[in-house]
């Protein structure tokens, strides 16, 4: 056996990046989640979030609602309503898919695909990227049924089906629609900053392709009650109405948000991709939270305590809250919201 050689010290901030100068620097968010196995507590979620009165006051925050987020698939609901400002006339079904993170399910595809021909589109026009059926058992059946990961499978479909057809409507490029200074995006960047009431904090990209619009907590809580409170025939409450009325094309028939709306008539509900969630409840009052490290295992049991603080209980606030752990095929643990 070789001898054991020295190992020289290495210098503390060898191998990091050095933050940019005036960078913030945060410390370390509060558990809104914790992992219990066998009666013992082995991980914690940390995160942000914030509670609005139907007034739009703060009723009552936890972490630092006020750093900016990416609100991933929660900002599609704004998305939709720019979509309506370009003049495309969508709505039920098909308007509460242009706000979706569709979960692959056949009615989800079928609509899809007639979509793309009502609007004399070709599917490889789509910009989003192939994916498999966003719900696993529809991903399982998917795959054994010999089919392959594609554009329209993917969850966005819906949502980029109606930015061209916008973009067809128009007579703008269809090409560059997900280019973030595209006639349709900058449409996109107003409608987001006139329901947050704030302008947009960074733009990114999605993982759909789509641009971005960073928002602090309270601003999309803002929006979401913005949408519930909106006059009828507006673009907003048309959105609001469509994905009431359709949750489950908002998401599917096994997913939290289709659950909530249908449960609480008048709330609207949007999850996105990272553990980020938003609701608006139907007398104005709304809720918005972050998960820090981006797990969703996180989202059902931080969202049913927070209904349960705003008077909400019930057989379904039960079922979004219900995260097991399992252990050799049976349950031994659970994720429970820690506050």
């Amino acid at each position: 056996m070789s001898p054991d050689l020295p190992v020289p010290p290495r210098p503390a901030d060898e191998g990091r990046a050095a933050p940019p100068a005036g960078a913030p620097v945060y410390g370390p968010s509060p558990v809104l989640a914790e992992v219990v196995r066998s009666g013992f507590v082995e991980g914690v979620h940390r995160g942000s979030a914030v509670v609005l009165e139907a007034d739009g006051s703060v009723a009552w925050s936890l972490g630092d609602p006020g750093r900016p987020v990416f609100p991933r698939s929660a900002n599609k609901p704004m998305q939709a309503a720019a979509i309506l400002r370009t003049g495309l006339d969508l709505g039920g079904e098909r308007l509460a898919l242009a706000a979706a993170s569709h979960s692959g399910e056949p009615f989800h595809l079928e609509l899809v695909e007639r979509m793309l021909a009502e609007y004399g589109l070709a599917a490889d026009a789509l910009q989003c990227p192939p994916d498999l059926p966003l719900d696993p058992v529809e991903a399982e059946r998917y795959l054994a049924s010999g089919q392959v990961r594609r554009p329209l499978t993917m969850n966005c479909s819906g949502k980029h089906t109606a930015m061209l057809a916008a973009c067809a409507l128009n007579g703008w490029p269809l090409g560059s629609y997900l280019d973030p200074g595209h006639p349709l995006q900058l449409l996109v960047r107003e409608t987001v900053e006139a329901a947050a009431g704030e302008p947009v904090a960074a733009v990114g990209t999605d993982g759909c392709g789509a641009p971005l619009m960073a928002l602090t907590l309270p601003g999309l809580a803002r929006a979401f009650a913005a949408f519930v409170r909106a006059e009828p025939g507006t673009p907003e409450r048309r959105v609001a109405d469509a994905m009431r009325a359709h949750p489950e094309y908002v998401a599917g028939t096994r997913r939290p948000d289709t659950w909530l709306m249908r449960a609480v008539p008048g709330a609207l509900s949007k999850m996105g991709a990272e553990a980020i969630q938003a609701v608006a409840l139907p007398d104005g009052r709304a809720l918005a939270f972050k998960v820090d490290d981006g797990a969703t295992r996180a989202l059902g049991p931080v969202l049913a305590r927070l209904l349960e603080r705003l008077g909400y209980t019930g057989d379904t606030v039960t079922r979004i809250g219900h995260a097991p752990l399992t252990g050799g095929a049976e349950r031994v643990g659970e994720i429970r919201a820690a506050f």
